[in-house]
């Protein structure tokens, strides 16, 4: 009896030893405040594949892919994940803070959390850090700071081989793109800082989420600090939480804090669809402060006047209309505290 027993334990052992390796990854896991039905995982080599997302949340599909970094968009935000045949990998996240939550469970775990906090990290230096809003000095210090950061995550990532660092993760060529869009953003500071000290372009009649219309002309005796976004710009929804916190922090203060929507038709089709999504977003992120619509878009006066190219763009006028600063620090940057407090508004 033992004998045929251990037998056939080993048949099975054997034959499980010889089965052929798995030609595909089982993906599965659950997103919370899904933002769509499907996630859309692709390649820069052409792969796309779209798995469907349950009502709870969940899902589970097989992907026959090439070893090496995907991205996953759930159509509206994008994250990264190394696949592998073979390998059963998993992740949650919660839609409403994507990058926060995101955690990856399964085979190939390691690299994949590695990657996450790879991405939270620079974007810690890129944002509250305010990397792009620091003097050149600064940017030194903070760089030299990032490195060191880096090195500490080698460490707790150290069951990564390298080979895997080398081909997904370069901070130096990361760093060079920093230092050459550093040098673009100070140009244009210095472009922008022509308008300093001069009296502000206005706007007029914009559409006010809380009824009527409003101009600059309606703050005069204020502090303005103005928010031109859009609800297509991520950038520009991250800025919403510390937007809401400072207009908090200065509530009842000499300041008034107006955002500017240059949500237009080339984004929404019409301007009526483009109107209605910016109330929609206005009143799901529960956005406070003076929420405007601006008249053309991009192509509003008072957005030309300020050479606004690239969003958000924030702005800064004093209680008589004269421009104090037209590339202002944003919400999270450390750079605004010492701007405010110089004003002693």
């Amino acid at each position: 009896m033992k004998k045929n027993l251990f037998s056939t334990i080993f048949i099975i052992v054997l034959f499980a030893s010889c089965q052929k390796p798995k030609d595909h990854v089982v993906l599965t896991g659950k997103i919370t405040h899904k933002n769509s039905n499907k996630i859309t995982i692709s390649n820069q080599d052409g792969y796309v594949k779209e798995i469907s997302i349950n009502d709870d949340g969940t899902f589970l599909d097989t992907l026959k892919v090439k070893e090496g970094c995907y991205r996953f968009f759930d159509e509206k935000e994008i994250g990264t994940i190394y696949l592998k045949n073979g390998n059963k990998s998993s992740f949650t996240l919660d839609a409403k803070a994507f990058n926060q939550t995101l955690k990856f469970e399964g085979d190939g775990a390691d690299k994949n959390n590695l990657l996450i906090s790879f991405y939270r990290l620079t974007h810690k230096y890129t944002t509250t850090k305010d990397l792009f809003g620091a003097t050149p000095e600064k940017f030194e210090i903070l760089t030299d700071s990032l490195d060191l950061e880096f090195e500490t995550l080698k460490l707790r990532y150290s069951t990564v081989e390298p080979g895997f660092f080398e081909s997904n993760i370069n901070l130096e060529n990361l760093k060079k793109l920093y230092a050459n869009y550093f040098k673009k953003t100070q140009l244009e500071k210095r472009e922008n800082s022509k308008l300093n000290g001069k009296t502000s372009a206005k706007f007029l009649n914009y559409k006010n989420y809380n009824g009527g219309t409003s101009s600059l002309e309606d703050f005069k005796g204020k502090y303005v600090y103005i928010d031109v976004w859009a609800t297509w710009c991520a950038p520009c929804k991250e800025e919403i939480p510390a937007l809401k916190k400072l207009e908090k922090e200065y509530h009842g203060k000499n300041i008034a804090f107006v955002s500017i929507s240059i949500d237009d038709a080339n984004t929404s089709k019409t301007i009526e669809k483009a109107y209605e999504k910016w109330k929609a977003m206005v009143s799901e992120m529960n956005m406070t402060g003076i929420q405007l619509f601006s008249d053309k878009g991009w192509n509003s006066e008072f957005i030309k006047a300020y050479n606004i190219e690239s969003i958000p763009r924030f702005i800064l006028i004093d209680p008589n209309g004269v421009v104090i600063n037209a590339d202002a620090p944003k919400p999270s940057s450390p750079w605004l505290a010492e701007v405010m407090d110089k004003l002693k508004i």
